[in-house]
Formats: structure tokens, sequence, C-alpha cells
């Protein structure tokens, strides 16, 4: 009788044990950048079409038009230049990061350009920037 309550009870916490793994929860920002690599490995810029890439921060957004081939960054935008006046929401901010980095390529004769979302979903900040970046002029 003692025999098997010393086997059940080793049983009892070889299926605890077995069975009581903390889940780990992998952080959405690895998440993105799994997503962004993937979306990379797929397509880059070059001279003639450069990568418009994005930057979402929780309080800032970034832009910029990056030549992949000869690795330079042709034209840059954020919400944290000097003289940039920033919307009343962050959706207003983006919009208006999204003209500006649109008349910097301009400036610099860039028509076409490959948006890369860097990860995120086409949606809120992202796609305003976006829809500001065709208002200013740019082709996706």
């Amino acid at each position: 009788m003692e025999r098997t309550k010393f086997v059940k009870r080793i049983l009892f916490v070889y299926r605890k044990e077995r069975y009581n793994y903390m889940i780990k929860r992998v952080s959405s920002n690895e998440s993105r950048l799994k997503r962004h690599a993937r979306n990379r490995s797929k397509f880059s810029g070059t001279p003639e079409m450069p990568r418009l890439c994005v930057f979402r921060s929780n309080a800032n957004i970034y832009a910029q038009i990056i030549d992949d081939v000869n690795g330079k960054t042709l034209a840059a935008a954020s919400s944290l230049e000097k003289g940039f006046e920033a919307g009343e929401t962050k959706k207003e901010t983006a919009k208006k990061v999204g003209t500006a980095i649109a008349k910097k390529a301009i400036d610099v004769n860039i028509k076409t350009v490959v948006f890369d979302r860097g990860g995120y979903q086409y949606h809120g900040r992202v796609k305003e920037l976006a829809d500001g970046a065709r208002e200013g002029g740019l082709e996706f």
C-alpha cells in the first residue's frame, strides 16, 4: 500500500511538471520585425524606384526614402523636425508628414516609390501617411 501511494505521487508530480510550463508571450515588436524582414526579402528600393520606409513610435512618426542599392537615404521627414507643426491628432500629424516627404521627394526628382509599411498594419497613421504622400504627388 505504501508503494502505490509513492508511485502515484511520483506520477502526479511528473504530470504536473510536464504540463505546467509558463506560456511565454512573444512581444509585438518582435512580431513586427519578423513581418518587416519577410516583406523586405520580397522588395527593395532601387535608384529608379526607391523605398518609402515608415517607422511609427507611440508619440511620433518618421518616413524615409531609401535607395537600397547604394545604401543612401534620399529624403526624410518626421514629426520631430524643426518648424513642423503637428496636427491636433496623431493621424493628422501623419498626413502632414506624408505631404512633407512627398514635397522633399519631388525636390530631389523622385516621383514613384515602393511603399514599405515597416511591418505595421496598413491602417490608421500608416495609411494616413501614405494618403498624404499620394496627395503630395508621389505614386506607389
